[in-house]
């Protein structure tokens, strides 16, 4: 299940949404005082590829104050925009799968730095 799922998810939505958030990183990384935020959409970037199979581990403590200002100016609403399009997905039984991987892109985008998996 987990290579089929990623192939979809890579074919349908990871591929092009890696590309926006690493134009997103490239220009984040322009301005010196962006490159940490641009790094993290780097990383976002990865996982949004094949994100079947992978767990997240969110630790808000690592970096408090980077996570306080990403979350006010962007976390708030990459986070809601997975749980919209994960709500969405999870109505349909064929999307459900999907949608759990959108709940998953929710808590990484909504707190990136000292996210693991």
């Amino acid at each position: 299940m987990k290579l089929i799922g990623n192939i979809l998810w890579f074919i349908l939505v990871g591929l092009w949404t890696a590309l926006g958030y690493c134009v997103l990183g490239i220009l984040w990384c322009i301005t010196i005082v962006g490159i940490p935020f641009g790094l993290q959409l780097f990383k976002v970037a990865r996982f949004v590829l094949f994100p079947f199979g992978k767990t997240i581990k969110v630790d808000f403590a690592a970096h408090p104050i980077a996570n306080v200002i990403w979350l006010i100016f962007s976390g708030i609403e990459s986070a809601t925009y997975y749980l919209i399009v994960g709500c969405i997905l999870c109505i349909t039984i064929i999307g459900i799968p999907f949608g759990k991987q959108c709940f998953k892109l929710m808590s990484l985008t909504c707190i990136p730095f000292g996210a693991t998996w």
